[in-house]
């Protein structure tokens, strides 16, 4: 690192810290630093939290509702952070996140996040997609409430929004063996492009970008006329040219690099054994799996799939 340059902070890939864990984080903030377990090789690494160390501050939440009532925002402002944040908010579906607020209550926030802190320091996330049948039933997905909260969202003034498909990591398939009859769908390349193409479309009018979550095969797949954009979800471009100073440009090689991953180098503070997540979403991979099952028993299908617009 450049002796000129400042890091980047992920708060956090790993789990839900403006939801659960702001306490901690100020705490840290106060101390000056975190210490970070490796989740691979176990290896403690010291992480500087000084405004004389960070540029900037990344919050990843599906709830920044403790975050926002803490008033946590303004203290680390005052402390001389930047702010930046990454936002998911998918429709309402409680099998598949059974513990998230309502969504109007979701679209409340944003709405405060844009006021106080500014549309361009929020990314709205519509991640993942997720397609599903539970036993004979029709095939389902939580696209339906997708129209809404883009519509809201360019009311509060958002420009971009990053989707990726589900992928169906292990902790997943543990996870499902305690969800019997209930089938994640994977669906074919060029059902991911079509619906791709379609959300594309609805944002459009609404001038708001969308890109893609490490989906380098699906992108691969779009049209020459398509604007959609491989997602830098730590964008340290976009933070330097909002708040100035110096931070790294280069890709970060502990992301998924090869998928498609446009992520700036950041560190991340977060821990996915000593601070799980209590969304308890299905198809989470950060969430500690529960239940072992036995995965031969999972039905993991590849099939065509109605496009976004039908009916």
């Amino acid at each position: 690192m450049k002796s000129t340059e400042k890091i980047v902070i992920s708060a956090s890939r790993r789990t839900d810290i403006p939801a659960f864990y702001m306490p901690w984080f100020m705490e840290r903030i106060k101390t000056g630093s975190f210490e970070v377990v490796n989740p691979f090789n176990q290896r403690v690494s010291v992480v500087p939290a000084t405004p004389q160390k960070v540029h900037t501050i990344v919050f990843w939440s599906k709830n920044f509702g403790p975050f926002i009532d803490g008033g946590y925002g303004e203290r680390l402002l005052r402390r001389g952070y930047n702010l930046f944040f990454n936002f998911t908010i998918n429709s309402d579906n409680t099998i598949l996140e059974p513990n998230v607020p309502p969504i109007q209550e979701r679209i409340d926030q944003l709405e405060y996040l844009s006021d106080r802190f500014g549309p361009r320091s929020i990314s709205w996330r519509f991640d993942p997609i997720c397609y599903y049948q539970i036993g004979t039933g029709s095939l389902q997905d939580n696209l339906g409430d997708f129209a809404t909260i883009a519509k809201q969202a360019a009311a509060a003034g958002i420009e971009r929004c990053i989707t990726s498909f589900m992928d169906h990591y292990p902790k997943v398939h543990k996870r499902l063996a305690s969800r019997p009859g209930l089938v994640l769908i994977d669906p074919l390349p060029g059902a991911k492009v079509e619906t791709l193409i379609a959300m594309e479309t609805r944002l459009a009018g609404l001038d708001i970008q969308l890109s893609t979550c490490c989906e380098k095969k699906v992108m691969a797949g779009l049209p020459p006329d398509s604007s959609i954009m491989p997602s830098s979800c730590i964008p340290n471009d976009l933070l330097m040219d909002m708040y100035g100073g110096n931070v790294s440009r280069r890709k970060d090689a502990g992301q998924r690099v090869k998928a498609g991953c446009e992520c700036r180098k950041s560190a991340d503070i977060g821990s996915y054994r000593h601070q799980p997540c209590f969304h308890n979403c299905l198809f989470c991979y950060a969430n500690p799996a529960s239940g072992a099952g036995d995965m031969r028993n999972l039905k993991f299908r590849t099939q065509p799939l109605r496009s976004f617009g039908d009916t």
